[in-house]
């Protein structure tokens, strides 16, 4: 069944309350849930706000930085994952967005080496909680911070070596719209999916992110939604908007606005 869901990133202002609140007064049923404001609000008291207005969690967002990158070591980096693994399954989420960390100094083997066998330990408890880890491939333009996956083929490889069903594949509209000649692969990519992010830009990011509403950019959000639902995509879509052009804007004037296209595009 296909759920239409915004990630708490579109609306980075708000409190968690007021995301919940607001969400649930404008007719969505599902929630990205950003482990800050979750954390800021307390988990016990999230949990039981999420049960009263009745929203799905599609995704807790995130953990990684296994490589090293963000200044954690390895050890540290997997503390928080395993912690975020338990969260994920409390809230009932569909998926924890997991990114890999930086290459930052490694080869990209022993990157991919750190990166499989954080997933491979993270799978378990991830199966135990009914969750998948959602991997996301980012535009190589503003990956660095984050993750060196940035393609499909990049996620191929690590999910090959990991050969867990618990492990999926988070795509992003904003990071892989841009190429046009991967919508060709969309039947492959369908099994691997676990959740849809819709992002539109006007311009491939140079460096930071810089989203526009949805529908008033270049990325063919039509035929990508399309390709997806005629082979039997049926789970979540994730609606996220950041960047400097967004941040003038009203959120709920955001908010109304992604909804009307969203129905366009025969979205719930």
């Amino acid at each position: 069944m296909v759920l239409l869901s915004v990630c708490e990133t579109t609306t980075c202002r708000w409190s968690f309350e007021e995301d919940v609140d607001r969400y649930r007064r404008l007719g969505i049923s599902a929630i990205g849930v950003w482990r800050q404001k979750l954390s800021d609000f307390g988990e016990e008291k999230s949990a039981e706000l999420l049960a009263e207005y009745g929203l799905r969690v599609s995704s807790l967002h995130w953990a990684g930085g296994f490589t090293g990158s963000d200044g954690r070591s390895y050890k540290a980096a997997m503390e928080d994952a395993v912690d975020a693994v338990r969260l994920a399954g409390e809230l009932k989420a569909d998926c924890l967005v997991v990114y890999s960390g930086a290459r930052g100094g490694h080869t990209h083997n022993h990157a991919r080496r750190l990166f499989r066998d954080a997933l491979k330990t993270l799978a378990p408890a991830a199966e135990q909680y009914g969750i998948h880890l959602a991997v996301e491939p980012m535009h190589p333009a503003c990956a660095e911070e984050f993750t060196f996956i940035t393609n499909w083929d990049d996620y191929l490889q690590i999910f090959a070596a990991v050969d867990s069903p618990c492990v999926k594949m988070l795509l992003d509209t904003y990071h892989l719209g841009f190429e046009t000649d991967w919508l060709a692969r969309i039947p492959e990519m369908v099994p691997q999916i676990g959740l849809v992010q819709l992002g539109d830009g006007k311009a491939p990011p140079s460096s930071e992110q810089n989203r526009c509403l949805l529908g008033k950019g270049i990325i063919p959000l039509r035929e990508i939604v399309a390709g997806l639902r005629t082979h039997g995509y049926d789970g979540f879509y994730e609606i996220e908007l950041i960047g400097e052009d967004l941040e003038p804007l009203d959120y709920e004037a955001i908010l109304r606005e992604s909804l009307q296209f969203c129905k366009a595009l025969d979205l719930p």
